[in-house]
């Protein structure tokens, strides 16, 4: 039997272990040297784990900048009384800049406009702060093809901030579409380009004083990308990438062992025996071939047990797998307990983490419907109950 955290109230819960999250970071640090800085990346509240919590326990352990999407969620840290380096990734809509400012965080610029917007910005706000200027990291588009640069853009850019004595080009940064997958060359043209770039920019007369490219893929696999600066994502939980090929997803592994830091649970709140031919859930998606005992949880979609694991799930009752079966819905999931006869209303269930001497992670469970861990971790509600594990 697994341990049950006691509280009131629907039972649906996540354990977040901060312990996990800074064992991974200690790997993270031995990984790449301890002369690289850590960008912890903690968008979207923290992949849905909890920016806060998480935040305050990285900075207390020494991570030098930390990675939002936008100004709303920076702003969210420095409320909470985060002090460190907050970077935000994904530039920022004209009239933002003035929060950008008022919160000091580090803005991304992804596209020539955005220098003037920061530059009036910063020289209004130097009528009362004496020779103030703003730090940015420019984002340069080498392949991905969402945001930033492109290598014809750089002339007009290096003229343009040459006009923007307020702005400091603190770094240069880009961002790789599929690091993990040694099958393919695309991120090696990604890494080329950049360094092209970044030669442009020099012989334009301007450069960053840093450069970063490695997330969570390139931190564990190519040591050329690391520059001063590297972002860990799903790495920094306890994730590893799906590697490409098989043979490099378990080489790396081996290397560098991280620990899961989420565990999602819930209990069983009913039971009820099917007949053969009997159905369960919306659409009768699942029809008994057996006499069949289900157990119904009290979690669904809304709280991180996500639709597509319908008929494909497994969860962990009493050490045992158990598949989830029958459609899932907002509110519940059911489960088939026939193979555990002792279960009972009360139960724990384990969703992703451990039980006895098994586990589901959650990085297999997304593999397993074609989907990414992160995608999974950020579909924990706003109503499931989390707890920092120490």
């Amino acid at each position: 039997m697994t341990r049950t955290i006691q509280f009131e109230g629907r039972q649906a819960w996540a354990e977040i272990s901060l312990r996990a999250i800074l064992h991974n970071l200690k790997v993270i640090r031995h990984t790449v040297g301890r002369d690289k800085k850590i960008l912890a990346i903690v968008k979207a509240n923290a992949y849905g784990l909890g920016a806060v919590p998480i935040s305050k326990a990285l900075a207390k352990a020494g991570v030098e900048w930390l990675g939002v999407t936008c100004s709303d969620e920076g702003a969210e840290l420095r409320a909470a009384g985060i002090r460190k380096r907050i970077l935000v990734l994904t530039g920022f809509w004209p009239g933002e800049e003035k929060e950008l400012l008022r919160e000091n965080l580090t803005p991304t610029i992804t596209n020539v406009g955005q220098l003037h917007l920061l530059e009036r910005a910063t020289k209004r706000s130097a009528r009362r702060k004496k020779n103030a200027r703003t730090p940015f990291h420019l984002k340069i588009n080498t392949g991905m093809n969402r945001q930033g640069l492109d290598f014809g853009e750089l002339d007009e850019f290096a003229h343009e901030f040459k006009k923007c004595p307020h702005l400091v080009m603190e770094a240069a940064y880009t961002h790789f579409a599929s690091a993990e997958d040694f099958t393919s060359q695309q991120t090696s043209t990604q890494e080329m380009r950049f360094l092209a770039a970044l030669e442009k920019l020099k012989s334009l007369g301007v450069a960053p004083q840093m450069i970063h490219l490695a997330n969570s893929g390139a931190i564990c696999a190519r040591p050329s990308t690391w520059g001063q600066i590297v972002r860990p994502g799903a790495v920094l939980y306890g994730y590893h990438q799906g590697f490409e090929p098989v043979s490099m997803r378990e080489e790396v592994k081996k290397r560098m062992e991280l620990q899961p830091c989420l565990t999602l649970r819930t209990k069983i709140i009913a039971l009820r025996n099917l007949a053969v031919r009997g159905a369960v859930g919306y659409g009768a998606r699942f029809v008994a071939q057996r006499p069949t005992r289900i157990a119904v949880l009290p979690a669904g979609y809304a709280d991180g047990i996500v639709r597509a694991l319908t008929n494909k799930g497994q969860a962990l009752l009493r050490g045992k797998r158990v598949p989830l079966v029958g459609v899932i819905s907002m509110d519940l999931a059911t489960i088939d307990t026939t193979d555990v006869p002792e279960a009972k209303v009360g139960d724990v269930v384990t969703i992703f983490g451990k039980d006895g001497g098994d586990e589901i992670l959650v990085s297999d469970a997304a593999r397993s419907i074609g989907t990414v861990t992160s995608d999974l971790m950020c579909a924990l509600g706003h109503r499931v109950r989390k707890f920092y594990l120490t």
